[in-house]
């Protein structure tokens, strides 16, 4: 197994892991939340309950996506690979109004994040898409390496309550 991938599916792993965890503390009672994680130094971000439901609904579908890709780079399908990243993760998989409520309650390096991951996913497409023509994925996994460790770096800072 080539090493970029065995690292990429390391990463897509930690990012599931952080994921999950985050929606398992989501839905405990307050009062189990802060005994199962008293370490647990993100920044609360106060969301609608609605808005919170549907916010975490489009993080599950990048989620998703991203292990879609992942499916679609093992397989060499570069292209389906691409259109997955546009689709799910690029500025078209933005949900119009929600995307505007949810920027009203983000602080400003969380609607940093969430804009520089939409961007990254469309630098994806493009590597995605030479990749298709030269076969190579070094810099397709690059990408989506890149991508992972911005949903990371925003799961790590930022909790929604």
């Amino acid at each position: 197994m080539h090493s970029a991938y065995r690292i990429t599916l390391a990463l897509l792993g930690g990012v599931m892991l952080a994921s999950a965890h985050a929606q398992m503390q989501a839905s405990m009672p307050p009062s189990t939340q802060h005994a199962a994680s008293p370490a647990d130094t993100r920044q609360n971000v106060d969301f609608p309950p609605m808005l919170k439901q549907k916010t975490l609904a489009t993080m599950r579908m990048h989620l998703q996506g991203l292990a879609e890709i992942q499916q679609a780079l093992a397989e060499h399908r570069f292209d389906a690979a691409a259109q997955i990243a546009t689709m799910k993760l690029g500025m078209s998989s933005m949900h119009g109004d929600q995307m505007t409520e949810e920027a009203r309650y983000m602080p400003p390096g969380m609607r940093h994040l969430g804009a520089q991951l939409h961007q990254q996913a469309g630098e994806f497409a493009v590597a995605a898409q030479d990749a298709a023509v030269t076969g190579d994925s070094a810099k397709p996994l690059l990408a989506l390496s890149r991508m992972t460790q911005t949903c990371v770096a925003c799961h790590a800072t930022y909790r929604l309550h």
